[in-house]
């Protein structure tokens, strides 16, 4: 049987993660195109600006949930295994106020916040944050190993994956989604087209998607070391405004001996600490904000007073400060397949903030889709 052609446009965590899984089977003959590829910095690629981890925000019950449940194993045996991948194990705790439900923030950790997630049983050493260990003003915690991703590591983890797999990578911009039916690197026509491109899926031709929207995120990264992974439910800075700290991996694969352990400041890993954030949803701006970077820093320091050893955020070490913006699909995430113009496109696209923790789930639904329009499932 003849090898089926495929181009998976987009090369951010999705793009790579499904062109690596079809990669598997030996009947496709795969080219990743796109505009930006690991390595690029710019506000159109948001996979780079991402912390990344694992905490789960998808509803119990729901499709997202099945996605997520079902990338923890990958990632999991990435930490384990793999510290090449840039993926490592964290002591984790998520502190929750009641007064965050309706917030912007607290709607989108809803899930995340409850004291028995669904995921209590997915994630290793699930359990309730002692009440004496509640930081000042937050009502209830709970506390788990998790994982964090350096995005910076990782992607070329997954670019180089593909690259012995077989995969092609070429440098394309498209106006219209049929364009990319011409990218083939044997020179043929694609036989069928994955579109991975996110936040770009609302403009580009054929998907003009008007459900997508950027959810804006700022981030400081600094080489302090929090001894934690933590997140809050919201602040009184603003009500798409909360804390999340979380540091990356450089390598280290050994998972923590036990939660909310003590470690000194400024010994980070090599991948430095993400410190961050907000949720603005619609907020296309691309630029720092300094007023929200001092917030950010400070909210950070009082949540978790190990990054300066109780000192102000004066003693913070500042490697950059970014901004990205997440490619929320505000009626879910679109994994479906379509004929456009008579090619077979399979969409996977619109997670925004959860897309590495939901990367292998989606991309394993999105390669049955393909199989199933090529035939061979």
């Amino acid at each position: 049987m003849a090898e089926s052609r495929i181009v998976v446009v987009g090369a951010g965590v999705a793009g790579l993660t499904t062109a690596l899984l079809l990669s598997k089977n030996a009947k496709y003959s795969i080219t990743v195109a796109a505009k930006h590829m690991p390595g690029d910095y710019d506000i159109e690629y948001a996979s780079p600006w991402a912390g990344a981890n694992y905490l789960p925000v998808s509803r119990k019950g729901t499709p997202a949930a099945d996605w997520d449940k079902n990338t923890w194993p990958e990632l999991e045996k990435l930490a384990k295994h793999h510290p090449e991948a840039g993926v490592h194990f964290q002591d984790t705790a998520v502190y929750n106020r009641n007064k965050d439900a309706e917030s912007a923030t607290g709607q989108w950790f809803a899930e995340i916040l409850e004291k028995e997630p669904w995921f209590k049983d997915t994630v290793p050493n699930f359990k309730a944050v002692p009440e004496s260990q509640i930081p000042s003003g937050f009502d209830y915690g709970t506390s788990f190993t998790s994982v964090c991703i350096n995005t910076a590591i990782y992607l070329p983890y997954l670019t180089s994956e593909c690259l012995k797999a077989g995969v092609v990578f070429r440098r394309s911009i498209f106006k219209h989604i049929n364009d990319a039916v011409d990218a083939h690197h044997s020179g043929q026509k694609a036989d069928l087209v994955v579109n991975c491109t996110g936040l770009a899926a609302g403009t580009l031709g054929g998907v003009e998607d008007k459900d997508m929207t950027p959810a804006r995120a700022q981030i400081v990264l600094v080489r302090n070391d929090p001894g934690i992974m933590c997140s809050g439910s919201g602040s009184e800075d603003a009500a798409d405004e909360t804390c999340y700290i979380m540091q990356r991996a450089a390598g280290k694969s050994t998972p923590p001996s036990h939660i909310l352990k003590s470690v000194e400041p400024d010994k980070a890993e090599g991948g430095g600490t993400i410190l961050g954030g907000c949720y603005q949803k619609g907020n296309w701006n691309s630029e720092v904000d300094p007023n929200l970077a001092i917030r950010i820093m400070q909210r950070a320091v009082t949540l978790c007073p190990a990054l300066t050893g109780g000192k102000g955020i004066e003693h913070l070490s500042i490697i950059r400060h970014g901004v990205g913006l997440r490619p929320l699909r505000t009626s879910g995430v679109r994994l479906e397949k379509e004929k456009i113009n008579g090619v077979w496109t399979v969409h996977n696209y619109g997670h925004g903030g959860f897309g590495y923790q939901s990367s292998y789930g989606c991309s394993e639904v999105a390669v049955k889709l393909v199989d199933e329009a090529l035939g061979t499932n």
